[in-house]
């Protein structure tokens, strides 16, 4: 145990996650803690405000779900306890209990569909329990619309004493705007002293957490609280609705913080940033963009409206036109991109190369100064340094049963309309005449010319146009008749 200048002493850090609950009101299979919150599980940003506070142990209550919540947390410092029956958030501390045994400090305790929780307030938390040494510290806040919400209790001296519920509440006691957000932390014998004396007197049967404060108080303990900054920051998540209003609000601060890290938001209401993503300075974003996972932008980049990436890695300096969607894809420098261009899966494009507008780029390796400026498709290909890419070139690269591997080496050149027939290597400085459809390899600088010969028989289509021209006539015919009918 240790003292900080200024504060108490400061002990063992605990932390203990709720997220056994169903998802009824989601009206879903997948458990409510599970659904994407920007880029992550809603749990995920729990756990990840927790690890990063360094707490020396974390539990995780879970029930509904539970091998898919072990899924999404796989590799996280975690313990995984079961609440089976769910019979409240009490029950559910109670399952944890045993796990507290021998150990001694502070437990924060924490809802998983609550992801809104700064880490800052998390902190005071603990701090607050520590300065005061105090058996409890609840989390409040203060709202103008507190209807739903259990209502903190105070005596004349200003300590909380008890948290009345909505359904229980006085007249007099629902006008009250402070409202308990759920969050605690506690000294750990506290808490154990306190669980056993929880009693299931409700309709539910179930046992709540937020009757240990009375419980404490009523033994003598000493309960404080801390305020939250707002009430966005302690709601939890139970209907999709509330699902998209937490994400607009997630959305707002990460777009404020890369917006204060010296990026341009031309439209920060209709720009779509996941938690993951990274944004070096003096990179412009238009409006209707969308950057997901772990994509990560480098300083000086352009991303023009309606640009949808994930995990995409894109160097300095680099233009991704309109429209353009890129995946697993890594785009060296001044590079240009789009507008309509699609990077799929495990691609690499060097550095100031131009992958134009219809081009698709799946499985491929693209050289430095490479230019494929329209209506192309790359698939499992490698592409060398300043190789020109002509409109409609094919890399045709399926049999029907298994794909092949096209090879294009430096400083080729392929002509318009051409088909690359895989497996098949275009060498160093070679040619490929527009309109070839290529099958074998093509040596070092050589020219490829693989078309059928031209051949004119004139007068040839004298008849089909005679012909066409009385089918016309016969149509225009029977549509006046039809109307005169």
């Amino acid at each position: 145990m240790s003292t900080t200048e200024g504060h108490g002493p400061v002990r063992s850090r605990y932390a203990l996650v709720l997220a056994a609950g169903k998802s009824t009101r989601f009206r879903s299979d997948k458990p409510k803690v599970l659904h994407d919150l920007c880029g992550k599980p809603i749990i995920q940003h729990v756990v990840d405000k927790l690890v990063a506070l360094g707490v020396e142990r974390l539990f995780v209550v879970i029930g509904h779900g539970s091998e898919e919540v072990k899924k999404v947390l796989d590799g996280y410092p975690v313990k995984f306890v079961l609440q089976e029956p769910q019979l409240g958030t009490g029950h559910a501390a109670m399952m944890v209990a045993p796990h507290l045994e021998g150990l001694s400090g502070n437990v924060l305790v924490v809802y998983g569909d609550a992801p809104m929780m700064s880490s800052i307030t998390l902190q005071r938390l603990f701090e607050a329990q520590e300065a005061q040494n105090a058996d409890e510290v609840v989390l409040t806040v203060k709202t103008q619309n507190p209807y739903g919400y259990g209502r903190i209790l105070r005596d004349e001296q200003g300590h909380p004493y008890d948290i009345v519920e909505e359904k229980d509440a006085t007249p007099e006691q629902k006008r009250i705007p402070e409202i308990n957000a759920g969050f605690i932390c506690c000294n750990i014998a506290s808490l154990l002293g306190g669980l056993p004396r929880i009693k299931p007197n409700n309709r539910a049967g179930e046992y709540y957490l937020t009757d240990l404060l009375r419980v404490l108080r009523s033994a003598g303990g000493r309960v404080a609280t801390v305020e939250a900054e707002s009430f966005t920051e302690i709601a939890g998540i139970n209907t999709r609705e509330e699902l998209a209003a937490a994400a607009s609000a997630m959305r707002a601060q990460i777009n404020r913080r890369w917006m204060l890290e010296g990026v341009t938001l031309v439209d920060p209401e209709r720009t779509y940033i996941d938690a993951g993503v990274h944004i070096e300075p003096d990179t412009t974003i238009y409006p209707g963009v969308v950057l997901e996972g772990n994509t990560r932008l480098g300083r000086g980049c352009t991303i023009r409206g309606f640009c949808h990436l994930r995990d995409a890695v894109i160097d300095e300096n680099v233009t991704v036109d309109h429209c353009s969607v890129i995946r697993k894809t890594t785009i060296g420098r001044d590079s240009s991109i789009g507008p309509f261009a699609h990077l799929r899966e495990h691609s690499v494009v060097g550095t100031e190369t131009r992958i134009g507008n219809f081009v698709e780029v799946k499985k491929c390796v693209i050289g430095d100064e490479t230019k494929a400026a329209h209506l192309a498709y790359l698939g499992d290909a490698t592409i060398g340094d300043d190789v020109n890419i002509g409109a409609g070139t094919i890399t045709c690269n399926y049999d029907g049963v298994q794909k092949h591997k096209t090879v294009i080496e430096d400083r080729a050149f392929i002509g318009s309309d051409s088909q690359l027939i895989a497996p098949v290597t275009v060498r160093k400085g070679a040619y490929v005449a527009a309109g070839s459809s290529i099958t074998n390899d093509i040596p070092e600088f050589s020219l490829a010319i693989a078309r059928g010969r031209q051949v004119n028989k004139e007068g040839w289509a004298v008849e089909k146009v005679r012909e066409r021209e009385e089918r016309k006539k016969r149509k225009a015919a029977e549509k006046a008749e039809a109307k005169k009918a």
